[in-house]
């Protein structure tokens, strides 16, 4: 996991400073829960412009500080990164929690689509939802 110092740390070495708003962002990300909205970001910095928060998760997932989740309703939550490599989210639809994987086989998938569609495949996401083993089995008991 993350600290402020490695976040700093890790935005430095890509040429960004850690400004005031990102602090606050990073602070904020770091106190709150595993998932978390721009929303949720808001109401524990409600000094920070909407703009800031957008713009500062906006490049914390594109340096692979912070996770976008789809969740099974459709609506986005960022997680700290976990899994240094790339990896995909198993979403529990019962407590919300989110596990990474990392074994899959989409990239034969995504060669074998690249090759009849002509794309260039440049990525891919992947969520896969379900009831996580505590679920399972608080719903099993009676």
């Amino acid at each position: 996991m993350f600290s402020a110092r490695t976040i700093r740390s890790l935005l430095a070495t890509k040429g960004y400073r850690l400004t005031a708003g990102r602090r606050a962002v990073v602070q904020a990300m770091l106190g709150g829960d595993d998932l978390f909205s721009v929303a949720d970001i808001q109401r524990l910095v409600p000094r920070l412009g909407r703009a800031t928060v957008f713009r500062t998760m906006k490049l914390l997932v594109d340096l692979d500080l912070v996770c976008r989740v789809r969740l099974e309703d459709g609506s986005l939550r960022y997680r700290l990164r976990v899994a240094p490599q790339h990896h995909h989210h198993l979403v529990c639809t019962g407590c919300g929690s989110v596990e990474d994987f990392s074994d899959c086989d989409v990239d034969a998938m995504s060669e074998s689509v690249a090759g009849r569609t002509k794309y260039e495949i440049q990525g891919h996401r992947l969520e896969m939802y379900g009831l996580c083993p505590a679920c399972r089995l608080s719903k099993a008991s009676p």
